[in-house]
């Protein structure tokens, strides 16, 4: 697969490592940063989504999506396990809930640029899902630039692959590549923040870490089993 992710926020806050443990698979390891494990919420707008050397369909391809995630590690390879995925794509829910074993749910999402920068409300319309519902306004200031290798920002962001579980216990792991990030610090106003709450795990206050990035080209591959939860 190929697409471009815009418009992102990271928006991270320091959790109990504990706390999360119970959530995530046995299989997987829970990074810590500073004592701490982080949950970050992010929320951008997906285009492009497509199958590499197939044409865009702007109906299918284009959607916003906010995801609510954690960093973990299995077999000595960093990268990123998500407790919940909104999209407002019908379509693209379901395939990534059938083929990549992610717990995408469909949402009301409306992402649009203003002149101070990103207004975002997303609200959860799965049926039989637990509410989550998120409003915010953010907007990038500063220059942008690289994170450097040993940084939090390098911590959080530059991790490429991600971790997912089948209904039947298998752990899979889908590698992606992307350039590195391009990040810039941001300001962000969050209005309503239910994504931890569907966790048990509130997330309250502003984010400790809240960065931003245009625009990024990424290519993602079909995911693959990695060993077995039971």
């Amino acid at each position: 697969m190929s697409m471009v992710w815009r418009d992102l926020a990271f928006l991270h806050w320091p959790v109990k490592a504990e706390a999360l443990r119970p959530l995530v698979p046995p299989g997987l390891s829970i990074d810590t940063l500073d004592g701490s494990a982080w949950l970050g919420a992010v929320p951008f707008a997906m285009e492009a989504v497509c199958p590499r050397f197939t044409p865009r369909i702007p109906s299918i391809s284009d959607f916003p999506e906010l995801n609510l995630r954690t960093y973990v590690t299995c077999e000595g390879k960093p990268g990123v396990f998500f407790f919940s995925l909104d999209a407002a794509s019908w379509l693209g829910v379901r395939m990534a809930r059938r083929f990549f074993h992610l717990p995408y749910f469909d949402a009301r999402i409306r992402c649009q640029q203003t002149s101070n920068g990103i207004d975002y409300e997303s609200e959860r319309t799965h049926k039989r899902a637990p509410h989550a519902k998120f409003q915010a306004s953010y907007r990038a200031i500063g220059a942008p630039s690289q994170s450097s290798p040993g940084s939090a920002e390098h911590w959080l962001t530059e991790r490429y692959c991600l971790y997912a579980a089948s209904p039947d216990g298998r752990l899979f792991r889908g590698d992606i590549h992307h350039a590195p990030w391009s990040l810039q610090r941001a300001e962000c106003d969050i209005r309503t923040n239910g994504l931890g709450e569907q966790i048990g795990v509130p997330l309250t206050g502003p984010p400790v870490f809240a960065h931003f990035a245009a625009s990024l080209y990424v290519k993602a591959w079909l995911i693959t089993p990695v060993g077995s939860l039971r």
